[in-house]
């Protein structure tokens, strides 16, 4: 759906607006309310216009045929008529390709108009002209360049042109259009999966392909016949089915309208073979089943599906089987009721093969012949005979029998002579030997150097020997504790498992001093977060304090200076006889004391609750203010002073 949201609210053409539609339709999505009354007018508005050329009109029929918008008679007559007359003055295989379509389209929509070629032979014959030597076509005569992209075009356009004809066309025209489709197929590509796929220099695959089933299907329908091998017709399908969903919504359209090209076509119909599940349980005695669908999941007519070799992974031997699995019309599944004999745990290749029940229908669906897919089984692996030696000259000293996978403990101690043996069998259940994809023993140093040792198979049992004279230097000499750890895996083996066996005390001799030392071991970058060790901490217990009569005494002490200040004063005659009585030397003189009395503020804030940086920023303003309206009111007073002494 997002691939198909138009840009800005609406779509830019006729064109993407049918890619969008064709594709919902398929999907089953339904949008056409959504759209229906503004595209239509514009679809009825292209249909009218004298200037819509035959790319116009063959678009908006297009786009009328999804939506279903009402034209009158006179409009599609009209269209008619020029289309007819397009087709007559056609130069290029895209002229071609949009008039025929178009007449096509209107035949489609109504019976009411006529729609015939007076002269198909001779269309189909012009169009032919533009074919080349290896299937595929050029789009005009004056570009020598061919396309396997325009073959496609070309083949639907001569659809059109026999289902437009006025009278038989000439049998060899069909017959010759029948060996170039088949020369196309020469120079079809392949992947390993049995995917099949046209490519093109200038459009990709997708839409190369997807434009080669459109007129193989239509050609097909139109003809009644076409002779493609099952294989490739079944190849087209799976490449589509293989390639996701693509990134763009062009190559989305394309993908969907190819497949439902395969499904609804009458001729060349694609059966499809694939497994809901592809991995089974041999101990849970699981059923393998098998769904057989078309290209989109319709419904198959009635057929039986058979089971005919089953090939070992790797290996190119098969067993023959010919076993007629059980349809089951309820889940609509084909259901293999039990595994073939000799069929274990491990991957194989089952080869299925999809007979129809009418032979009719041979000539409708494509079967490919023999469908090949892998299939694991997977099952519970019995251990046995385990057990863990320590050894001196390959002689016995210590034996303990291991319980795998289960709990173990076992307590063992060697020297640097001695030797760790640890040996087990594995057998799938029906008692074969069974070689997993993993199978480790580790070895973890109480100081956490880990060291990991492959467990050897030598097909009777799995067996490892560690001679700890020959591993002095790679266990860097730490002698003590050290933790054994078996770990033995496969994607088959339901019962894999990683398990402590115990541990072995290791005495080995002292490192030389140009000995490796072992690595430091990693540590981990979120123990960072996990908690921290908790803080103990005992606090000093209280200071004594003087008594509340003594603070309060010392209180009053810190007032007498301030008090002798003001005694002092008074004795001294202060006076306020020398304050300026005029308005701008009174201002600047309040301002003086003012700023006075506000730095003496600033001091017992300081005290209080300003930090530093803040009562020094403060004391910067104010001292540039006291220094202003200081020289500015000592001014004034010694000018005062002067005109007195001179009096």
């Amino acid at each position: 759906m997002e691939l198909f949201s138009p840009a800005a609210g609406s779509f830019s053409s006729l064109e993407e607006v049918f890619e969008a539609l064709r594709t919902f339709e398929v999907l089953g999505i339904d949008t056409k309310l959504d759209l229906h009354d503004s595209t239509c007018k514009t679809v009825v508005d292209t249909l009218s216009s004298e200037s819509s050329n035959s790319k116009d009109l063959y678009h908006a029929l297009r786009v009328s045929s999804l939506l279903k918008c009402k034209i009158n008679k006179e409009t599609l007559t009209g269209v008619a008529s020029r289309l007819q007359g397009y087709v007559k003055d056609a130069k290029s295989l895209l002229d071609f390709y949009h008039s025929i379509g178009g007449l096509t389209l209107v035949k489609d929509q109504t019976s009411e108009v006529g729609v015939v070629l007076e002269d198909a032979d001779g269309i189909f014959r012009s169009v032919k002209a533009l074919s080349q030597s290896d299937g595929r076509w050029r789009y005009s005569s004056n570009n020598p360049e061919s396309s396997t992209y325009a073959a496609g075009v070309a083949l639907e356009t001569l659809s059109g042109i026999i289902t437009l004809k006025s009278s038989e066309l000439d049998v060899n025209l069909i017959d010759a259009l029948k060996k170039d489709i088949l020369k196309l197929f020469d120079n079809i590509d392949k992947y390993d999966d049995g995917a099949y796929y046209f490519d093109d220099q200038h459009e990709g695959p997708v839409s190369a392909t997807s434009s080669v089933v459109r007129g193989l299907t239509s050609f097909a329908s139109a003809s009644g016949s076409l002779n493609i091998p099952g294989d490739k017709i079944l190849g087209l399908a799976r490449f589509f089915l293989g390639i996701g969903i693509p990134s763009n919504s062009k190559d989305l359209y394309h993908q969907i309208d190819a497949l439902a090209c395969l499904d609804q076509n009458r001729v060349l119909v694609p059966l499809i073979l694939s497994l809901p599940a592809s991995v089974i349980s041999f101990t849970s005695q699981q059923k393998l089943k098998v769904r057989v669908t078309t290209a989109l999941g319709s419904t198959t007519p009635p057929l039986s599906v058979k089971l005919m070799q089953v090939f070992t992974s790797g290996s190119k031997d098969a067993s023959v089987i010919n076993q007629e699995l059980i349809f089951d019309p309820k889940e609509a599944v084909h259901t293999l009721d039990a595994l073939p004999t000799g069929v274990d745990v491990g991957e194989y290749v089952f080869a299925f093969e999809i007979v129809l029940s009418d032979p009719e229908h041979k000539k409708v669906y494509a079967t490919g012949g023999r469908t090949k897919v892998p299939v694991y089984v997977t099952g519970v692996i019995n251990v046995n005979n385990a057990k863990v030696e320590v050894l001196e000259s390959d002689t016995i000293e210590t034996q303990n029998k291991l319980d795998l996978p289960g709990k173990n403990d076992v307590a063992l101690s060697a020297n640097h002579l001695q030797k760790l043996r640890l040996t087990f069998q594995l057998t799938t259940p029906l008692q074969k030997a069974f070689n997993p994809h993993q199978a480790f023993l580790k070895l973890r140093h109480e100081s956490g150097v880990e060291h990991i040792f492959v467990v050897g198979n030598s097909r009777k049992q799995f067996e490892i020997t560690l001679d700890f004279l020959g591993l002095v230097e790679k266990l860097f000499y730490l002698s003590g504790k050290y933790d054994i750890e078996l770990t033995v895996g496969d994607a088959a083996m339901e019962n894999s498992f990683l398990q402590p066996l115990g541990h072995i005390e290791l005495d080995l001799p002292d490192a030389p001093e140009k000995a490796t030392r072992p690595p430091l071991q990693t540590v981990d970058p979120y123990s960072r977060y996990g908690p921290m060790p908790e803080i103990s901490h005992i606090f000093r217990p209280q200071e004594k304090r003087p008594s509340q009569e003594l603070s309060y005494v010392f209180l009053g002490l810190v007032f007498v200076p301030f008090l002798a200040f003001l005694f002092g004063l008074l004795r001294l005659g202060v006076n306020m006889k020398n304050f300026p009585t005029s308005l701008v030397p009174a201002t600047f003189a309040i301002l003086f004391h003012g700023g006075i009395a506000a730095v003496l503020a600033l001091y017992v804030l300081f005290w209080l609750k300003l930090d530093l940086f803040t009562t020094l920023k403060t004391l910067g303003v104010l001292g540039m203010l006291l220094l202003f309206v200081g020289h500015r009111t000592l001014s004034y007073l010694a000018s005062s002073s002067a005109k007195v002494k001179s009096a």
